[in-house]
């Protein structure tokens, strides 16, 4: 049995509460809050130490919870599409799968509860994107049988690690690939304004 803490028991950072308290000003600005209702959630939101302290404070405000700490959870996309995004816990093992449909997992936001995370990915005659950005080295192995795989700067070899660095988490993709799409892709870095064209 692993020591490693709860999702809800991880600490919130400054960023977590800032989410909270926005959704918290635009439920009393439209009124399916009172001010008193506001007062007090936000006096427990600037006060959370830990992700299952602000998890509660906007269940009923928010169809998408703001922090998902239910991230063991295997996502599917079966004969339709899955999406696991936003600000997530990844344990030390996922689950994905697509049959005959399309499931994106972004882990931009998302807290890595260890330093090498396996992500076991089923495809079958689907498409399965993972988006991972540049600080995490991904490592894919599997099959891949009349299906094919698209990969980003950060995976595999010595370029990934050039990328990273060689002390990055890691992300360790082990696929099935039947018939269709496993794809891995770094965000876009941000373009720097030139005021003077390079000469």
């Amino acid at each position: 049995m692993s020591s490693r803490q709860a999702p809800r028991d991880l600490r919130a950072s400054d960023s977590d509460r800032d989410r909270v308290l926005a959704v918290l000003a635009d439920a009393v600005g439209d009124g399916r809050i009172t001010q008193d209702e506001f007062h007090e959630r936000a006096s427990v939101a600037c006060s959370a130490k830990t992700l299952g302290e602000l998890a509660g404070l906007t269940a009923d405000l928010s169809e998408v919870p703001l922090v998902r700490l239910d991230g063991g959870q295997a996502i599917a996309g079966i004969f339709a599409s899955a999406r696991r995004d936003g600000r997530w816990v990844v344990p030390e093992a996922v689950t994905v799968t697509a049959v005959r449909g399309t499931v994106e997992v972004d882990f931009t936001e998302a807290l890595l509860q260890a330093s090498h995370v396996t992500v076991n990915v089923t495809v079958v005659v689907g498409k399965v994107l993972l988006i991972v950005p540049d600080g995490i080295r991904v490592e894919v192995t599997g099959r891949a049988l009349l299906g094919r795989r698209a990969l980003g700067r950060n995976t595999g070899g010595a370029a990934a690690i050039a990328t990273a660095g060689p002390e990055a988490p890691v992300i360790d993709v082990r696929s099935l690939i039947l018939g269709g799409k496993l794809e891995v892709r770094t965000p876009p870095r941000p373009r720097r304004f030139r005021l003077f064209p390079r000469r």
